[in-house]
C-alpha cells in the first residue's frame, strides 16, 4: 500500500506544527546521530527517499553534493520543499519509494529519514537502493525503532496517577502493518523487527557498517530533558551500510 497522508490538509497541518517542520534538521533529535553516519558528500550524486521538505537535500548541497534527487509521493510536501530551494542542483520529483528504478550505479548515497517504516517491503526497497549505487556507495536511513512499533498504541503504560510506569512491547515477532495514532489521524506503519533490518541489507549485498539506536547523549538532555524518556526505550533506529 502506498501511503499519501501528507496531502490530507488537516494531517499536513498538523505536520506543519511539529518542531521539526518548523526548525528543520537542527530542531530533529536524532539528527547528530544521522549527520555522523553520513560519508563524504562532496562531489556526490545523493538520493533522497521520502524527502519531505527537502531539508536533507539542502544539507547535502550545503556540503558540495554534485546533484540531489529528493522523491516524495506527497504533493504538498514537495510543494514546501521547492519554495524553500533555490538550487538547480537540487532536482525533487513525485513518486513513491516503491516505485523508484534508476539506473545501475548513478548514486554515490542513498538516504532515507524516518520514512522506510511506512513501507510494506523493505527489502525489495534494498535491492534497488544496491542496484542505484555506485560500487562503495553508501545507504544511510532512520526509522522508528522496532520496539517503538510493536505495538499500535505506540505510548507508555501508565499507573493509577498517569505517571508512566514502563513501554510496553508485544507481537515482536509478528511483522507487519499496525494502525497507529499520529497527529490526530490513522497511519499505517510496518512493523519489522531489529534482524529484519540487518537481513534486508545483507541479503541485497549491502555490508553494515553502524547502527544506533540513539542513547541520549548528556548535550541532548540538557537541550531538551523530554529527551530523558528516550533513555528508558529507544525511539528511533539509524543504520549505515555500504555497497
Amino acid at each position: 500500500m502506498k501511503q499519501n497522508k501528507y496531502d490530507d490538509a488537516s494531517f499536513y497541518a498538523n505536520y506543519s506544527q511539529m518542531p521539526r517542520s518548523i526548525g528543520g534538521l537542527d530542531a530533529a533529535g536524532e539528527w547528530g546521530a544521522f549527520r555522523a553516519m553520513l560519508p563524504e558528500l562532496r562531489d556526490a550524486n545523493v538520493l533522497d527517499l521520502g524527502c519531505g521538505f527537502g531539508w536533507h537535500c539542502r544539507y547535502a548541497r550545503e556540503r558540495e553534493a554534485r546533484s540531489v534527487i529528493g522523491v516524495d509521493l506527497s504533493e504538498n510536501m514537495l510543494e514546501r520543499a521547492r519554495a524553500m530551494t533555490n538550487d538547480p542542483k537540487i532536482e525533487y520529483r513525485r513518486l513513491a519509494i516503491e516505485d523508484i528504478e534508476f539506473a545501475e550505479g548513478v548514486f554515490d548515497v542513498v538516504i532515507s529519514s524516518l520514512a522506510l517504516h511506512y513501507i510494506e517491503n523493505f527489502d525489495r526497497i534494498c535491492q534497488k537502493v544496491y542496484h542505484s549505487l555506485k560500487a562503495g556507495g553508501a545507504f544511510v536511513f532512520s526509522v522508528e525503532h522496532p520496539i517503538f512499533t510493536a505495538i499500535a498504541a505506540q505510548d507508555w503504560y501508565y499507573g493509577t496517577h498517569d505517571e508512566k510506569l514502563h513501554w510496553p512491547v508485544d507481537n515482536y515477532h509478528d511483522e507487519g502493518p499496525r494502525l497507529a495514532r499520529f497527529l490526530d489521524h490513522d497511519v499505517v506503519k510496518y512493523h519489522r523487527t531489529v534482524t529484519s533490518y540487518v537481513q534486508g541489507l545483507i541479503e541485497a549485498g549491502f555490508t553494515l557498517t553502524q547502527l544506533s539506536e540513539l542513547k541520549p547523549s548528556p548535550e541532548m538532555l540538557e537541550k531538551n530533558p523530554a529527551w530523558r524518556e528516550e533513555t528508558r526505550r529507544p525511539m528511533f533506529l539509524l543504520m549505515s551500510a555500504v555497497k
